[in-house]
């Protein structure tokens, strides 16, 4: 296996956190006087890259702190009682390591959560470099965070692969210039995707 760069897309690719992500946006509705929305509607618009997702959410025009800090005192209060790595991630992480991959993560959720979240699941160590969405001037579908962990990993775009679920990270891989591989089990289907971990474990390590 050649040297290469993997980077993974965080909620949907490697982390179920579906159920997470939908009680934290309906806790910060919640404090905003609104009224919860159902879980399958936030995860539909979570990957839609032709909405504002403030807007949708918060009927804001941006996310502000207020948003940042209620989203993450959610997610510290109950990310242990929700979360699961996808079955087959660790294993996954692992093996690439051990072949001399560098590995990194580019998520749209804030840093403090990501963190949190890839420690508790045992995997936080694994990665080399990981890019949030308040680490950069644009979260996805912008390239920025892409970038960003191209640069401080010193990694050419040829040399790199980015696994994601959904169309945001799709058009940030494009942008960026580095090769994409859409995976199937997170929260958005689609109709020509990577349906299981180890079909993705073949491409990667039979990638030139």
């Amino acid at each position: 296996m050649q040297e290469q760069l993997i980077i993974f897309d965080m909620d949907g690719t490697l982390v179920n956190s579906s159920v997470t992500i939908a009680n934290a946006i309906n806790y910060v509705r919640s404090r905003l006087g609104f009224h919860p929305m159902e879980q399958e509607d936030i995860l539909t618009k979570i990957n839609d890259h032709t909405i504002n997702p403030a807007q949708v959410f918060y009927h804001a025009r941006a996310f502000d702190r207020k948003h940042e800090m209620w989203f993450s005192e959610y997610y510290t209060n109950n990310h242990e009682k929700e979360l699961v790595l996808y079955e087959g991630v660790k294993e996954l992480l692992e093996l690439l390591k051990e072949k001399g991959a560098s590995l990194a993560v580019a998520t749209n959720a804030y840093r403090n959560s990501t963190l949190e979240s890839l420690t508790y699941l045992g995997v936080h160590e694994h990665f080399d470099a990981i890019a949030c969405y308040d680490d950069v001037p644009q979260g996805k579908p912008h390239p920025d965070m892409l970038y960003k962990i191209l640069e401080e990993l010193d990694m050419p775009a040829e040399q790199s692969l980015f696994i994601g679920d959904g169309p945001r990270d799709k058009m940030a891989s494009e942008r960026a210039g580095i090769e994409y591989v859409m995976v199937d089990w997170g929260f958005t289907e689609h109709q020509k995707a990577v349906r299981s971990v180890d079909e993705l474990k073949e491409i990667i390590l039979n990638r030139r």
